[in-house]
């Protein structure tokens, strides 16, 4: 019996058939990202809105992914468009810095770009915006009115995606 239990479990690819499944998200960073910037959850990230003015959002999707929803007061930073220059004026390198994307991919890669610019805390967004979503948090669109939502990036992406709308 025991064999029989390894078998499918190798055959399966783990225990989803038993109900114990590894977060998707987590799976996903594992596969795509080097940890080269220091994530910071959804908790911590709202602990530390509530308790530091001396925080800055930047959010590091494209143009037409931050005007469908973006997180409160997050700084549109872009991806393929990315300048450092466009964004310097709005954050100083003793700011601390969290970077987001869809789930956390992207913005690692700005968080990089940040890092070698001599900017110090930075960090990422776990999950970037569909974790945020998925734990109930609120998002807004390019009027500042709530919304529920989310630029889903693309099919194979937005499966990540739990709550909301998605849009492609």
């Amino acid at each position: 019996m025991k064999y029989k239990l390894l078998i499918s479990i190798i055959m399966f690819g783990g225990l989803p058939f038993l109900g114990i499944s590894q977060n998707k998200i987590d799976k996903a960073l594992k596969r795509y990202n080097s940890n080269s910037v220091e994530y910071i959850s959804t908790e911590d990230l709202i602990h530390l809105k509530n308790s530091s003015d001396n925080i800055k959002i930047l959010d590091t999707r494209e143009a037409s992914e931050y005007s469908i929803s973006h997180i409160q007061d997050a700084i549109y930073a872009g991806y393929d468009d990315f300048n450092l220059q466009h964004i310097q004026d709005k954050i100083d390198t003793k700011d601390t810095i969290v970077v987001y994307c869809s789930i956390g991919v992207r913005s690692e890669d700005i968080g990089e770009e940040l890092l070698k610019a001599g900017y110090e805390n930075i960090y990422n967004l776990y999950g970037g915006i569909f974790d945020w979503m998925n734990k109930d948090q609120k998002v807004y669109d390019h009027k500042g009115n709530p919304t529920d939502k989310v630029h889903a990036y693309d099919r194979f992406w937005g499966d990540y995606l739990e709550k909301g709308q998605k849009v492609y």
